[in-house]
């Protein structure tokens, strides 16, 4: 079987930050990371992203529209990633208790992997996003 996860990018609502969790344990012990997890055994991704948020942050549907911006299929790993992103309509404080919480400006070089998880992956993920301000007000200067 094919395990799902997902990785949800939360934009603040000025679009000059976005929230990233300190991983408290492996994979990417010490690391920062977007906040996510596991696509539970018939669940769909959308309803998992919305779910994961909710845990690792109690940001509810009505605070942010997700959307989904890509996947990556790891087929040697049994794996995929869903990258679900939205921007908050107003600012809201977050809370949880898996991993700590930070917003971190855009500003930051997310492809340094002694810092970020993902093995890149997030500033690419960050490029990606940029290609779309017709959806997000994304301010990394």
């Amino acid at each position: 079987m094919v395990q799902g996860y997902n990785c949800i990018i939360v934009l603040a609502p000025q679009g000059d930050r976005w929230l990233m969790c300190k991983r408290r344990k492996d994979p990417y012990k010490g690391l920062y990371n977007l906040v996510g997890g596991k696509i539970e055994q018939g669940e769909d991704g959308e309803t998992a992203a919305y779910r994961e948020l909710f845990e690792e942050t109690s940001l509810s549907r009505d605070k942010i529209k997700l959307e989904r911006l890509m996947t990556f299929d790891y087929p040697m790993d049994g794996c995929y990633v869903e990258v679900w992103a939205g921007q908050l309509k107003e600012y809201t404080e977050v809370s949880g208790d898996e991993n700590e919480l930070v917003w971190l400006p855009l500003t930051e070089d997310f492809f340094d992997m002694k810092k970020y998880a993902g093995e890149g992956n997030i500033g690419h993920m960050l490029e990606i996003l940029k290609l779309h301000t017709e959806r997000y007000s994304i301010h990394n200067s």
